[in-house]
């Protein structure tokens, strides 16, 4: 076990190279969590984004807890199997898992119908659904050891409305359903799931489209949540002596932090979309075994 790390909260957060899994590695980083951080990209240049597991890891040092980069293709369940066993191996615990890591195609946000972009899209069903789904396999026995964990998946209001189009679409309506239908299977144990409902995030990829047409864009800017919002959304959650009345939920971020008392940088307080994009779906209770 590593002695160094050992007596902090331990989360892994999964793609975490850059963007919304980058910015919730930092924001916990800052609440002293020791944060495994996952991905591909280990030198710049891999990607066509800016961004690394490495410089990641380090900035979650420098917010002030630790980071510990690990380069993890999560399409590769030999990989997920390997971090989780790392993780166990090196702190005997895991307190947070965010699932965080999805395969977004380029074509994501081109105009027309979903059979005049590239067939990769619906490849965000692997890593970004079953991936997801593999890692929380992983990560589960960890925490129904210790009777106490939380499970986290960042999602989007494209599971109740048409964004992006119908594997976008489907892939949030999965991770919303995995975490109500988890939360039964882990509540005798103590282990939360949540799903996290993020508005816009100025990550990498939304500012370069934003920049090329920052006119277009002008107001949407004003209301977009930093990557590191939702981070101290889910520190907040983890804390929160009644999370498991919150285990199997879809929350929208915003209002979340309005709960918590939590504003952005600068003292923004990001809206919530609701009246927009509607309401996260509430499962029927009934339970078949």
């Amino acid at each position: 076990m590593n002695t160094a790390t050992r007596n902090s909260r331990i989360a892994v957060v999964t793609g975490a190279s850059r963007g919304v899994g980058r910015g919730i590695a930092i924001a916990l980083g800052s609440h002293g969590y020791t944060v495994y951080v996952t991905g591909r990209t280990s030198k710049p240049g891999q990607a066509a984004l800016p961004g690394t597991i490495l410089e990641t890891a380090a900035a979650v040092t420098a917010a002030g807890g630790t980071g510990i980069a690990v380069r993890v293709d999560h399409s590769n369940d030999a990989d997920t199997k390997a971090l989780f066993e790392q993780v166990s191996q090196e702190q005997g615990r895991l307190d947070i898992l965010v699932n965080n890591a999805a395969a977004i195609h380029e074509d994501l946000i081109k105009g027309g119908g979903f059979w005049e972009k590239s067939l990769g899209l619906v490849d965000i069903l692997d890593v970004g659904l079953r991936s997801q789904y593999v890692a929380s396999y992983y990560a589960a026995p960890m925490m129904v050891r210790q009777r106490q964990g939380l499970i986290v998946f960042t999602s989007a209001p494209g599971s109740v409305c048409y964004v992006h189009g119908p594997a976008y679409g489907a892939q949030k309506a999965g991770v919303d359903k995995f975490a109500a239908d988890m939360a039964v299977d882990l509540r005798e144990y103590n282990v939360a799931t949540i799903s996290l409902w993020l508005g816009l995030v100025l990550t990498e990829r939304t500012r370069s489209v934003i920049d090329k047409d920052p006119g277009k864009y002008s107001q949407m800017v004003e209301a977009a949540e930093t990557p590191q919002f939702s981070g101290h959304i889910i520190a907040s959650l983890y804390e929160d002596p009644k999370l498991m009345d919150q285990s199997g939920q879809t929350l929208i971020a915003a209002e979340a932090a309005l709960h918590y008392g939590l504003k952005d940088e600068g003292g923004k307080q990001p809206p919530s979309h609701r009246s927009m994009f509607g309401a996260p779906r509430i499962p029927h209770p009934a339970i078949v075994r």
